[in-house]
């Protein structure tokens, strides 16, 4: 067994964790079709801790949709590193990329499922694209969507289920490869308040089993219902509040 640390137990400091994900200093802008360009933030920093949750929020334009698209990089800063995991986006390169994403679940708001396959081929697709085969794809398949309560309609294309049903699908889709990281872009945008509320159960289920999640949302309602660390674009940077006060 192994001694307890007692307080004069050697001189170096205990460990900080290192955040799974972390931004220093990021820029971001983009071209204007008459010349010059927009900036949608400067000098932004965040850190996300292992298995924790967060919201972000702010009005539409103030660069929810950006800051989730560096994480998984489909764009690079103009200045300052994005770092998720051991993938930084002054290093990646192309060849990388796909290998970061696998490592990420991505919930959109416009489901973007595959109108001419079922629930089944909407998820085995996701696990194809990563090198899966034959009896791992369907068992692996059929579980996750036994996660989201739809392995009784795995067989129906995406235009016989409901809104709530094709966001579930969309989440099955997501976390087929297991990732660690969780990110939803406006997930309840198209939902009632009431499917709004089971979705975002479910994902919450999901954070609860150790997955850290990162939601951009302007229902704050659901803020205010599911109380989490919650970061609001102000000026162009990100500020925690107290999300009773959205």
């Amino acid at each position: 067994m192994a001694p307890l640390a007692t307080e004069n137990a050697g001189s170096r400091p205990p460990a900080v964790p290192v955040p799974l994900i972390e931004l220093t200093n990021v820029t971001v802008s983009y071209p204007l079709p008459g010349g010059g360009r927009r900036t949608v933030f400067e000098n932004l920093s965040l850190k996300l801790a292992r298995g924790e949750m967060a919201y972000l929020v702010g009005p539409t334009g103030c660069g929810k949709t950006t800051l989730l698209r560096l994480l998984y990089m489909d764009l690079r800063p103009d200045y300052g590193v994005v770092r998720v995991g051991d993938y930084r986006s002054d290093t990646i390169n192309d060849e990388e990329i796909p290998y970061l994403r696998r490592a990420l679940g991505i919930v959109f708001q416009d489901f973007q499922l595959l109108p001419d396959r079922d629930a089944f081929d909407n998820v085995a697709f996701a696990l194809y694209a990563t090198g899966k085969r034959g009896g791992a794809v369907r068992s692996r398949a059929i579980q996750v969507l036994g996660r989201v309560g739809l392995s009784h309609k795995r067989g129906r294309h995406p235009h016989e289920l409901s809104g709530g049903e094709q966001q579930r699908v969309v989440v099955a889709r997501a976390i087929a490869n297991d990732p660690w990281v969780l990110l939803a872009d406006e997930p309840t945008g198209n939902l009632d308040p009431s499917v709004s509320n089971s979705v975002l159960e479910l994902l919450l289920s999901l954070h609860r089993q150790g997955m850290t999640f990162l939601m951009a949302t302007h229902d704050y309602r659901l803020v205010k219902k599911y109380p989490a660390r919650t970061l609001a674009f102000m000026q162009g940077q990100l500020v925690d509040v107290d999300p009773a006060t959205l």
